[in-house]
């Protein structure tokens, strides 16, 4: 088995697999297309970009190299799975020495966590779990095709700003479990989506992300609210810059009590996926070597760790 980076070399192989890829982020397809040749391409050519695409190929047994790629924000402990190919392939074959080889670069850019969405029935999903994937929540994604009509004046949805920081993140942790907050981070250090406030009370946040194909809404929302169909409402009527671009709305299983409210506004359900991780270290405690003062004249050992250091007495 050769494992390497994608490069030029790659390029026919690739169009030959334009359909046969399994997509493994949500927001980036959904929003963006699937961008597996351009994307590809781009890892090659502009490594500093966080898209790295490895291929792992078998010469000898004249089988087709399986492709698997990954993205990474600059700076993220987390590393995106974006898609492995060729579909038909990902079953049978062995997949250790790609994601190995994926595991080791992510490792080399400072991640600590690795992760996947995946539909159960997908080609991809129990070669990944065999890998050391864990499964830490599952989502529904709702896709809303048209306009939503209503008076949105009515809710009070509006652009987060840096003083909205604190309490989304004070709701994202009574909200969020702790199994999801371990592997993956607070939306974001800067937010980018929109609060609802009753009161003195934050009651809902929806983070964005924007691409050409469609929109992505990911939202937390306090399950204290009472009419909950209108906030949902209000919420998709003041998404800025929709223009006729779908709106997909990701509800995780610990927010399950938001699909009947997104199904009566007229959403359309794809079926559920597996979201995964696979952690790439883990903390421990070390011990740490500490200089000594010298003590009656003495002179200890100046990498002598303190923590087995002795006193002896005569």
């Amino acid at each position: 088995m050769i494992t390497r980076p994608f490069d030029w070399r790659d390029i026919s192989m690739l169009s030959r697999y334009r359909n046969q890829g399994v997509y493994l982020y949500s927001a980036l397809v959904l929003t963006r297309g699937s961008l597996l040749i351009p994307s590809a391409m781009l890892s090659s050519l502009a490594p500093g970009m966080g898209v790295f695409t490895s291929v792992c190929e078998n010469n000898e047994d004249g089988e087709e190299p399986l492709i698997g790629q990954a993205i990474q924000s600059q700076g993220s402990p987390l590393v995106q799975m974006t898609f492995l190919a060729p579909r038909p392939a990902l079953a049978g074959r062995d997949l250790s020495t790609l994601i190995e080889y994926m595991v080791a670069q992510a490792g080399e850019r400072g991640a600590l966590r690795l992760l996947a969405d995946v539909e159960e029935h997908s080609e991809a999903f129990e070669p990944l779990r065999k890998l050391g994937f864990a499964i830490y929540s599952r989502q529904r994604i709702w896709k809303f095709k048209h306009q939503i009509n209503g008076d949105s004046q009515t809710i009070s949805w509006r652009n987060a700003t840096e003083q909205d920081n604190i309490p989304v993140r004070a709701l994202y942790n009574n909200i969020t479990p702790g199994l999801v907050q371990q592997a993956e981070n607070f939306p974001a250090e800067h937010l980018r989506g929109m609060v609802y406030w009753k009161g003195d009370n934050l009651l809902g946040y929806a983070e964005f992300k924007y691409g050409h194909k469609g929109i992505w809404v990911q939202p937390l929302i306090h399950p204290d609210i009472q009419n909950l169909t209108e906030i949902l409402s209000g919420l998709l009527q003041n998404i800025h810059n929709r223009y006729a671009r779908p709106v997909y709305v990701c509800v995780r299983t610990y927010q399950s009590w938001l699909d009947a409210a997104l199904e009566e506004l007229g959403a359309e359900s794809a079926p559920p996926q597996a979201v995964m991780v696979k952690h790439l270290a883990a903390t421990s405690k070390q011990t740490r070597p500490y200089a000594i003062h010298a003590l009656e004249g003495g002179r200890p050992e100046v990498s002598a760790p303190i923590a087995h250091s002795e006193t002896n007495h005569t």
